[in-house]
C-alpha cells in the first residue's frame, strides 16, 4: 500500500489527488497508470476509446481481486472520444489534475492524413484546455520534440564547422526557434498543430492564470509502444521507426532505411521518462509554467546505427542469426508518400528539467532495446509465424 508519508522535492507531504488522464489506454498512458497505481495513493479517471493496454489494471480493480491489489478501485475507465462527448468537462471538474496524452503521432499519417492530424492535435485539444482554464484545474499537456522542427545547423553547408557546435543543434525549451519546412511539405502538419496548442496553453497561463506543464517527449521507447502491423494494428499501417524495425526483425525482413538512415535521434526508456512525469505531477510548485524536454542525449544514434544495434540485440534475444542483408535503402517518397520532410537531429538540452525536478535518465540504449525487443519477441513472434504460415496452409 502506498505510504501517506510520501514527500515532494521540497519536503511537503504529497496529498492524494484525482487525475483525469486522457489517452490513458495508449503506450505512455498505460505505463503512467501502472506507476500511479503501484507507487502512489492517487486515483485515475482513465479516458480513452481503447483499454487493451490497461486491461490488467482494470480487471484487478474490480471484484474480489481488488481487495488484494495495492490500488484497489483507484482506477476507473471512461470510454469516450474527447472530440464529441459532453462528459469530458464533468470528468475534468471531478479531478485535481488533467493529463492530456491524446494525439495522432505516427509520421506516416502526417502527410497522408494531414487534416486528421491537425484536428487531433489542435482542434480536439481545445476543449481540454478550455475546461481546465474555466474550472481552475491544472493541466499537464503532452506535446512533442517535433515542435523544434529543423535545427539551425541544418541550414549550413554539410562541411561547415559550426554544424558541430552544440548551440546549432542542441534543442533548448526557452531558446531554440521552431523551424518548419514549406507548407507543401505536409509532414509538418503535426509539429505545427502541436506548437499552436502549446502557444494557446501558454497564453491561457499568461492571461487567465491556467496552471500548466508542457512535456516534449524525445522518442520514448519500451514495451507496448506503437503497434505491429497486421497483428495488433492495421495491416497497411506504418508505425514509428523503432516499431517499424521491430516488425521487420520479427518477420525476418531487411530493415528499411529511409533516405539512408542518416537522421540522428535520441531514445529514452519509458520507465525513466515516467519517473520524470511523476515528478511533474507531484511537484506542481516546481513544474507549473514550465516546458520540459524529456529525453536521453546520451542515447544518440543515427537511424542507420539504430538498425544495426537492434539487429544485434534481436539476434541475442531470439537466438536467430541476423540476415545476410540486414538493411535496405528506400526513399522517403516511396516509404511515406509525397510531401514528406524531416529534421536532421533531435538532441534535447536537459538543463531545465534537471534544475527544476532533479531528473536524469538512467537506461542505456542497449538495455532499453533489450527490454523492448524481449517483450516484442515474447508477445508477437508466435502470432507473426502463424500469420506468415496461413497462406501456405490454405493451398
Amino acid at each position: 500500500m502506498a505510504s501517506a508519508a510520501r514527500l515532494d522535492l521540497d519536503g511537503n507531504p504529497i496529498e492524494p489527488m484525482t487525475i483525469c488522464m486522457i489517452g490513458a489506454g495508449g503506450f505512455i498512458g498505460s505505463h503512467l497508470c501502472e506507476k500511479l497505481m503501484a507507487e502512489t495513493p492517487h486515483t485515475v479517471l482513465a479516458v480513452d476509446v481503447y483499454s487493451d493496454k490497461i486491461k490488467h489494471l482494470l480487471d484487478a480493480a474490480e471484484g474480489q481481486e481488488a481487495a488484494r491489489r495495492p490500488w484497489g478501485g483507484r482506477i476507473q475507465f471512461h470510454r469516450l472520444n474527447i472530440k464529441n462527448d459532453s462528459r469530458l468537462e464533468g470528468l475534468i471538474k471531478m479531478s485535481d489534475l488533467t493529463i492530456n496524452l491524446a494525439a495522432i503521432c505516427t509520421p506516416a499519417d502526417y502527410n497522408t492524413r494531414p487534416l486528421d492530424t491537425i484536428f487531433s492535435n489542435f482542434i480536439d485539444a481545445l476543449p481540454v484546455v478550455k475546461y481546465c482554464s474555466e474550472n481552475n484545474k491544472r493541466v499537464i499537456h503532452f506535446s512533442t520534440c517535433e515542435v523544434y522542427g529543423k535545427t539551425i545547423g541544418s541550414f549550413l553547408p554539410n562541411d561547415h564547422p559550426l554544424r558541430k557546435e552544440p548551440e546549432f543543434f542542441v534543442l533548448k525549451e526557452d531558446v531554440s526557434p521552431c523551424i518548419f519546412g514549406p507548407i507543401e511539405k505536409q509532414r509538418w502538419s503535426y509539429a505545427c498543430a502541436k506548437q499552436l496548442i502549446e502557444r494557446l496553453i501558454y497564453a491561457e497561463g499568461a492571461e487567465n492564470g491556467l496552471e500548466f506543464t508542457i512535456v516534449r517527449p524525445f522518442n520514448w521507447i519500451g514495451p507496448r509502444m506503437d503497434f505491429i502491423p497486421g497483428i495488433d494494428g492495421p495491416s497497411e499501417g506504418v508505425p514509428r521507426v523503432l516499431a517499424c524495425f521491430s516488425n521487420n526483425l520479427l518477420r525476418r525482413e531487411p530493415l528499411k532505411l529511409v533516405d539512408g538512415g542518416q537522421s540522428q535521434r535520441t531514445f529514452v526508456y519509458i520507465k525513466d521518462a515516467i519517473e520524470a512525469v511523476l515528478l511533474m505531477i507531484e511537484n506542481p510548485a516546481r513544474a507549473n509554467g514550465h516546458i520540459f524536454n524529456v529525453g536521453n542525449p546520451n542515447n544518440e544514434v543515427t537511424v542507420k546505427q539504430l538498425a544495426e544495434i537492434m539487429t544485434q540485440v534481436y539476434s541475442n534475444v531470439s537466438g536467430e542469426p541476423a540476415l545476410e542483408v540486414p538493411t535496405i535503402d528506400v526513399s522517403s517518397k516511396d516509404f511515406y508518400g509525397e510531401g514528406y520532410d524531416d529534421s536532421d537531429k533531435r538532441i534535447p538540452d536537459m538543463t531545465i528539467i534537471n534544475k527544476q525536478l532533479g531528473w536524469n535518465p538512467k537506461t542505456s540504449l542497449w538495455d532499453l532495446l533489450d527490454s523492448t525487443l524481449t517483450y516484442q519477441h515474447k508477445t508477437y513472434a508466435e502470432a507473426i509465424r502463424r500469420s506468415i504460415a496461413k497462406p501456405a496452409a490454405s493451398h
